[in-house]
């Protein structure tokens, strides 16, 4: 999901890091206590006792993957913003690398045959850090406080309660079929009824993997593998993560004081000497919505907040088809992402529910063709017209965002030779969020979840961006929802993007131009091994440390 730019002020290590960058070689060795900090395990002061370097891991994360309201789950650790596994909290059900359901406080999960309850039943030796044993009691609390909370960032609107049958059994009872309410149950961490309330999130009290050994807000979280874990103990004992804007994160890696650090792909041929350029798969796409209503109408949020909606060039649907067959991805991935991802065609591409009719080969001469017999002609300067509307819109991205506003750039060159004239707007999310229903927007979507599909698509979506209202659309998004088994909703995700008739793929309302699906890349130190990655959904952060407890050196 997208997120507004970090404004914070730098912290001392950031500005430390940033002047070794700086500075070059000979300043790197004014660095050198802090290397031999990273290299001892005293990164990150602080803790009780020394760690095995073997056995301690330090991360490098951007500074938007710090939690502002700490590690608590009622507000956005886990199933937030960027979903990932909450680490401190155990979880009723997770995913193993292929996405499949695995139980974690869960033994065993249930659907009535109307699809309106769901019945967990739970293992019976977990206690949380502080040692009072966690009961379905503490599972109910936690569901009924999200699903009623105003700060939770994940969809519980469907929930209508949830019930402890006993101390190992627990209820949940649905307003609608809604099978995918299973990928946030996957990140939403078990909070404890007798001591959750304010500061919470600074002091968490939880029965997963890790512990919060400490947590300085604005540059560093340090987390100890949790005594009191049912499960297996952790290989990695001690986890420190550092938050860090690019540059810092780069002259850390250069410093050898981080021991993987996210990076991009502008940077990604930089040679550093111990580490290593590491790629994971993702499901993190750039795509551009198009506005399928003419200008002039209104879109309503929250019951009260109106915005300008429609636009008179994209609401033909013969532009939105051209836009999406004149679009080289390929050539948009090698210019703009160095060659670091791949051609993007949906939300979720590769992934079980996606559909292969989402799929558009870049064919300029097609595109011209849609353009002609809907009767766009060009003018003297090249540029398309209709009925007195020029074929121009501009395009808006988030101006903190130097890879999105290359890729869009490059695609209004793109465009420009279809007749097609594309002006590139940067701007703050704030400004970007006034013209999210009324002219296209660069965005990035992606999750090891069909729900971003749903709500992008389904014509009350909060990501329905296009403003395109489809019944039959609606039908099989509610139809792949009351799947009972998770495997049948797939075919049903498939006929919304396009059933022969109607759908939002490239041939039917074509309501997105999707792009590129960006590689998630870090610089590792050689030595690390991360074990098999999850596919990393939509932004740089947490996801990468998922199964942090399984990471090992092969060196120390």
């Amino acid at each position: 999901m997208e997120h507004q730019a970090d404004t914070r002020i730098p912290t001392r290590r950031e500005l430390i890091a940033a002047g070794c960058a700086l500075a070059g070689t000979a300043a790197l060795a004014g660095c050198a206590g802090e290397r031999e900090q990273a290299a001892s395990g005293s990164f990150g002061s602080g803790s009780n006792s020394e760690v095995d370097p073997a056995r301690q891991v330090v991360i490098a994360m951007n500074t938007s993957s710090e939690p502002a309201a700490g590690f608590d789950p009622l507000v956005s650790w886990g199933c937030g913003e960027h979903v990932h596994e909450p680490l401190v909290q155990s979880t009723l059900i997770t995913t193993d690398e292929n996405l499949a359901f695995q139980g974690d406080l869960a033994t065993e999960w249930l659907c009535s045959n109307d699809g309106l309850t769901w019945t967990f039943t739970l293992r019976d030796d977990v206690v949380f850090s502080d040692g009072e044993p966690l009961t379905a009691s503490d599972v109910a609390f936690t569901l009924n406080e999200a699903a009623s909370s105003a700060t939770f960032e994940a969809d519980l609107t469907m929930v209508e309660c949830a019930v402890a049958a006993s101390d190992t059994v627990v209820e949940l009872h649905l307003k609608k079929p809604y099978n995918a309410l299973l990928y946030t149950l996957a990140v939403l961490g078990i909070v404890p009824e007798h001591a959750y309330g304010e500061g919470y999130g600074s002091a968490p009290i939880g029965s997963g993997r890790y512990l919060l050994e400490r947590w300085d807000p604005g540059q560093q979280a340090i987390f100890r593998a949790n005594p009191l874990y049912y499960g297996e103990a952790p290989s990695m004992e001690r986890v420190v993560v550092v938050f860090m804007d690019e540059d810092a994160a780069l002259a850390a890696v250069a410093a050898g004081e981080v021991d993987i650090a996210y990076t991009f792909a502008t940077h990604a041929h930089q040679p550093f000497s111990g580490y290593e350029l590491a790629s994971y798969a993702t499901v993190d796409s750039r795509g551009i919505s198009l506005p399928a209503i003419p200008a002039g109408s209104t879109k309503v949020e929250d019951g009260d907040i109106a915005y300008s909606a429609g636009n008179d060039v994209t609401c033909d649907v013969a532009v939105r088809r051209a836009i999406c067959a004149g679009i080289d991805r390929d050539r948009v991935i090698e210019n703009v992402l160095e060659g670091f991802g791949k051609p993007a065609f949906s939300v979720s591409d590769g992934m079980p529910w996606s559909s292969a009719d989402m799929e558009v080969a870049y064919d300029a001469a097609a595109a011209c063709e849609l353009l002609d017999a809907a009767g766009w002609r060009a003018g003297d300067d090249g540029i398309r017209v209709k009925d007195g509307v020029r074929a121009a819109f501009d395009l808006w991205y988030s101006s903190d965002d130097s890879v999105r506003q290359a890729m869009a750039y490059e695609v209004a060159d793109q465009l420009v030779q279809i007749g097609i004239e594309v002006t590139p707007r940067g701007g703050s999310w704030d400004e970007v969020y006034l013209h999210q229903y009324e002219a296209p927007v660069l965005w990035g979507w992606g999750s090891n979840s069909p729900i971003e599909v749903y709500a992008l698509n389904y014509s009350t979506g909060w990501g329905n961006y296009a403003c395109y209202e489809s019944a039959s659309i609606d039908a099989h998004l509610d139809d792949a929802l009351a799947a009972r088994d998770i495997e049948d909703s797939y075919a049903h995700w498939q006929l919304a993007a396009w059933d022969g008739e109607d759908g939002f793929a490239p041939r039917g309302a074509a309501t997105w131009a999707w792009i590129a699906n960006v590689d998630h890349l870090y610089f590792k130190r050689t030595g690390l091994d991360v074990a098999a990655q999850k596919p990393h959904p939509h932004g740089h952060g947490w996801s990468l440390a998922n199964n942090v407890d399984r990471w090992t050196w092969r060196d120390r």
